[in-house]
């Protein structure tokens, strides 16, 4: 297979791995960079509801923690135990199954975050 590079010489896109972090080489979902989703963040966690895409069920959005990756799993499994419910980490966001955002808000806040109630 042929590989595209661009003109600094680095790999752009492969169609055994698809697009690539033009900093570090890897998969836009396993960057390595400094840029991650802590150094975006102004310091306040959003907690918000969303339906979108779901068929009607509701899940809870926390972005903005200014944490890295390896944190952010830590406290994504503390919170899905605390609600007794499922959930997952997608792009530095962490999703909780259900409206649990009261409940969240005041877990975060235990912990020293400083956090918003996002959305309606």
């Amino acid at each position: 297979m042929s590989k595209m590079k661009d003109k600094s010489g680095g790999l752009v896109y492969s169609t055994d791995r698809g697009r690539l972090c033009p900093d570090c080489g890897h998969p836009p979902g396993n960057c390595r960079c400094s840029t991650n989703s802590a150094a975006g963040s102004d310091g306040i966690v959003r907690i918000s509801r969303e339906t979108k895409g779901r068929k009607g069920s509701g899940v809870s959005l926390i972005s903005g923690l200014p944490i890295g990756d390896a944190e952010l799993k830590k406290l994504a499994k503390l919170l899905k135990t605390k609600c007794g419910s499922g959930g997952t980490i997608k792009n530095g966001v962490i999703e909780i199954q259900g409206d649990h955002r009261d409940f969240l808000k005041e877990q975060l806040e235990k912990q020293g975050y400083k956090v918003k109630l996002a959305g309606s």
